[in-house]
């Protein structure tokens, strides 16, 4: 049996995809509509409350396509607490004019093959407490999609020794460290939580950005002999005027 890689937990993550119900949008009288936005707003007015007391994170963000209208992306210490704040949107009104498009359930993960031996307890390490519980980046644009390693005859990620996989890793990660300042990412750990394996979610200013990176790591053999990949999800920021504006008829 292949040595089974060691990971540090942090906070559970949801991505709540939605898709605006138009017809019953175009349909509701002003006055309705309005209660739904004012709802809204106090469930996004929420955020900034745990964001301070540090206790999780959340954001919101369009999705170019039609694979979503926007999405939820929340950061919570624990399960329960994701479905709460999941179940207070259902209750609002204006998830009436909403219906589910996508969920993803993680949990945001550091592994043991990047780092090295740092001595004492990463968990007191204010730079490991800081990834495994950060504040989500309020980049113009976002870009998600789950993956997999494969598991297919020769091309068994789980069968390599932990020494060949960290030193893919290794290469593999470079070329993350090579963006850095033009793509952040958020990297959950979905095992046994969800379908895929991982979640990437990355953020950043400039769209292209997305593109170069994933399309460099493409030619790294971690992801060309050993990566599937879901569908991905792009779009951008939203605040309380820009979310009336895309609710405005």
């Amino acid at each position: 049996m292949s040595e089974v890689a060691l990971t540090l937990e942090g906070w559970y993550a949801l991505h709540d995809f939605r898709s605006i119900n138009w017809t019953a949008w175009k349909s509701a009288d002003d006055e309705d509509r309005a209660m739904a936005l004012d709802e809204l707003q106090a469930f996004i007015q929420d955020w900034s409350e745990i964001e301070a007391s540090k206790l999780g994170s959340s954001t919101v963000y369009t999705i170019v396509g039609q694979k979503a209208d926007f999405v939820f992306m929340h950061l919570r210490e624990t399960l329960e607490e994701l479905n709460a704040v999941e179940t207070a949107f259902n209750k609002t009104t204006f998830a009436q004019y909403t219906t589910k498009a996508y969920s993803y359930v993680s949990v945001v993960e550091l592994s043991n093959y990047m780092g090295g031996a740092s001595g004492g307890d990463p968990m007191e390490n204010p730079d490991v407490i800081a990834r495994l519980k950060p504040t989500l980046p309020k980049n113009k644009y976002i870009c998600f999609y789950p993956m997999n390693k494969k598991r297919d005859l020769d091309d068994n990620w789980y069968m390599r020794s932990m020494e060949d996989r960290k030193s893919m890793m290794r290469s593999h990660g470079m070329i993350g460290r090579s963006y850095a300042g033009k793509v952040k990412q958020i990297i959950t750990g979905s095992v046994g939580l969800d379908d895929w394996e991982w979640g990437v979610t990355l953020f950043s200013d400039d769209a292209l950005q997305f593109k170069k990176l994933v399309y460099e790591m493409r030619f790294d053999e971690v992801s060309a002999r050993y990566g599937e990949f879901g569908a991905f999800y792009v779009g951008s920021l939203l605040n309380e005027q820009s979310f009336e504006e895309l609710l405005k008829l």
